[in-house]
């Protein structure tokens, strides 16, 4: 099985991914609060991977 060699941001694309479907599909009924629900919270999860990988660059430097 080859190996995959992820970037921090993309193995944290991909988890923003999968979370936001997986808490989609469990915490709503139907299809269309499950759609917004899970674009809602992977929006989130970019704003905050954006947000704090700013915060780290500014406060690194």
């Amino acid at each position: 099985m080859p190996k995959m060699n992820l970037s921090h941001f993309e193995a944290s694309f991909l988890f923003a991914l999968f979370t936001s479907v997986v808490l989609g599909v469990v915490t709503k009924s139907t299809d269309r609060e499950r759609l917004q629900y899970g674009a809602y919270t992977f929006g989130c999860f970019l704003l905050a991977l954006f947000g704090i990988g700013w915060v780290m660059y500014l406060g690194h430097g």
